[in-house]
């Protein structure tokens, strides 16, 4: 490959909007959705989420609450660790 290639930069807009390009005026003003669009594609877009059921959600629960303690315990134990090191290298 050759040094004197040039590197291409793409902008990419997440609003699904075309990004703005050199030669086009970019003094347009932007539309303003209303509350109650806002609304109505909210409640669109909650409709299309799968719930889980409430044996799934009780499964999760059990795992987080169970991965959450274990990590406290991991935690406590090399605090205790810690402690016990330090305070046998300087005393108390």
């Amino acid at each position: 490959m050759d040094t004197t290639d040039q590197v291409r930069t793409v902008a990419i807009d997440t609003r699904g909007e075309a990004a703005a390009q050199p030669g086009k005026p970019s003094g347009e003003k932007k539309k303003r959705t209303s509350p109650a669009l806002f609304y109505r594609q909210a409640v669109s877009e909650l409709r299309k989420v799968i719930w889980p059921t409430r044996k799934d959600l009780i499964n999760y629960t059990i795992v987080v609450l169970g991965f959450c303690l274990i990590m406290v315990g991991i935690v406590s134990l090399l605090d205790f660790l810690l402690t016990r090191g330090v305070l046998a290298v300087f005393g108390s």
